[in-house]
């Protein structure tokens, strides 16, 4: 297990501990026939850092919502405008200085590489694309927290066939149909996403119908059936060893979202209606959940000089089993849910300022013992972007949780972004588990806070195919997370990172 400290880390890191994955990425630079378009050519001032969000845009919008990347293949290879090809290759190096989780001693570090490889092919309003992920991880042992979620080595995220019309049967109105593997990204990200800061990234397999009437409203509809991540053994993971992924055929999910536009004040409205129902498959567990999840949620988005908010009101009802073991028929009833509250205002100077307050709820399970499910699921959804970065860290969950906090955002310059922020942690329920640590103490006696953490990140963007991060995290532990049964030392926990993004 690796056990030195954050200062001794912090005197060892050099430029060269990043140089192996970015020598890699630049390999693959001088080995491909790139075009280096001219260096006064616009860029972005805030390129999309989602793997190959860049050049997903939109079929049914008025026109594309991102340039091609500065250095692209497309060009570079001379490929006829029916076609396009992508890469993208992230490295990122992380450690963790303290524990938080159920028995762990020490410190951690992980290098987790994450390369795409996109191809799509347009026939007039069809086309054809794959999208083939390999990530993988460095620097895990047999302490690491290492689940399916850091690696998913040589793999097929997308395989689709689509069809999109914007004037479909002259009705004016802009129809998509998708078939096959595909990701999803729909309103908040909070209970369905593409993840972005994760090093392995969701997939279904099914269909999906979009109706949009640009500006106006837009409705996603979509039935689908989870694409499992395999290996999922945690040693099969640390040996590195390779399994084709598999779709979950006992899972499916599917639902239905409607968004509408500028209803007054620049007011944006959505509501959704998610279903999950799952059973167990070879060596793939589960709960039996069978959850319905309605929701809304009311933006306006931010602009300078203006305010900002989210409202986001999640419900669910359903059944789950007790525990996933194979033998347990017990099913429980659920319900649960979830609030989300910020309020933002961005500042009309230079910097652009924007000082935003956060407030987030998601119930527990107040009594261990009855016959009641009362903690929130959170789908499909990310969280780094509303609460702390994941990857070796990963602090908290949106479940059994209760946490205000405020963020600032700074950015210097067109290329240059920066925040800092600051959050409060406390169990929803005191007798219900820290989820993203595995500790519970079921006699509500550690209390239910579990401390405050502040963060600081950084990216600059270079240009449109090349940005850098970097980002420290800081939690103050409060008293359940020293005191609950399990619990690891008493040691604040220290979290950095710093990765390079290349895009061609």
């Amino acid at each position: 297990m690796f056990k030195k400290t954050l200062p001794q880390l912090a005197s060892e890191y050099s430029a060269d501990t990043a140089i192996p994955g970015i020598t890699l990425a630049v390999a693959g630079l001088i080995s491909s026939p790139i075009t280096l378009a001219d260096s006064n050519a616009k860029r972005p001032a805030a390129p999309p850092f989602a793997c190959f969000s860049s050049q997903m845009n939109d079929r049914l919008a008025d026109r594309p919502r991102y340039e091609k990347p500065l250095w692209n293949l497309h060009d570079g290879l001379t490929l006829p405008d029916w076609l396009s090809i992508s890469l993208e290759q992230r490295t990122r190096y992380e450690i963790l200085d303290g524990q938080f989780r159920a028995h762990a001693q020490g410190g951690d570090q992980q290098m987790p590489l994450e390369t795409c490889l996109s191809l799509e092919a347009s026939f007039d309003v069809f086309r054809f694309g794959v999208e083939f992920l390999d990530s993988r991880q460095f620097g895990s042992d047999s302490g690491s927290p290492i689940n399916n979620t850091h690696a998913n080595e040589a793999d097929f995220l997308q395989a689709y066939l689509a069809f999109a019309q914007r004037n479909f049967l002259d009705s004016d109105i802009g129809t998509e149909v998708i078939l096959g593997r595909q990701t999803f990204n729909f309103g908040s990200r909070r209970l369905v996403a593409r993840n972005v800061f994760r090093n392995t990234i969701n997939a279904f397999t099914g269909a999906r119908l979009r109706f949009q009437d640009n500006g106006k409203w837009q409705f996603n509809g979509f039935v689908t059936i989870p694409v499992g991540r395999y290996p999922n053994d945690r040693q099969e993971l640390l040996d590195g060893n390779h399994e084709w992924d598999k779709e979950l055929y006992k899972t499916w999910f599917s639902g239905g979202i409607l968004e509408i536009y500028d209803i007054g004040w620049k007011t944006n409205v959505e509501l959704y209606l998610y279903h999950l129902s799952e059973g167990d498959q070879n060596d793939h567990a589960t709960r039996n959940r069978r959850l319905f999840t309605p929701g809304m949620r009311w933006y306006r988005k931010a602009a300078r000089g203006e305010f900002d908010f989210q409202l986001e009101t999640a419900g669910q009802f359903g059944t789950v089993r007790a525990t996933n073991e194979s033998g347990d028929g017990r099913d429980l009833d659920h319900t649960a849910w979830f609030q989300h509250v910020s309020v933002g205002y961005t500042v009309d100077m230079p910097w652009s300022p924007r000082l935003a307050l956060h407030y987030d709820y998601a119930s527990g399970d107040s009594d261990p013992n009855d016959d009641k499910s009362e903690r929130f699921d959170t789908l499909f959804g990310a969280r780094r972007f509303e609460y702390s970065p994941t990857g070796i860290y990963g602090v908290v969950a949106r479940g059994n949780l209760n946490s205000p906090g405020y963020r600032l955002n700074i950015s210097p310059r067109d290329d240059l972004q920066a925040f800092f922020s600051h959050r409060f942690f406390w169990l929803a329920e005191s007798r219900d588990s820290w989820t993203a640590a595995g500790l519970r103490d079921a006699s509500g006696a550690s209390g239910d806070y579990l401390g405050h953490q502040i963060e600081l990140s950084t990216r600059w963007n270079v240009n449109s195919s090349l940005n850098f991060e970097t980002g420290w995290t800081h939690l103050f532990k409060g008293g359940f997370a020293r005191d609950a049964p399990n619990a690891p030392d008493g040691q604040d926990v220290d979290y950095f990172y710093v990765q390079s993004l290349f895009r061609f």
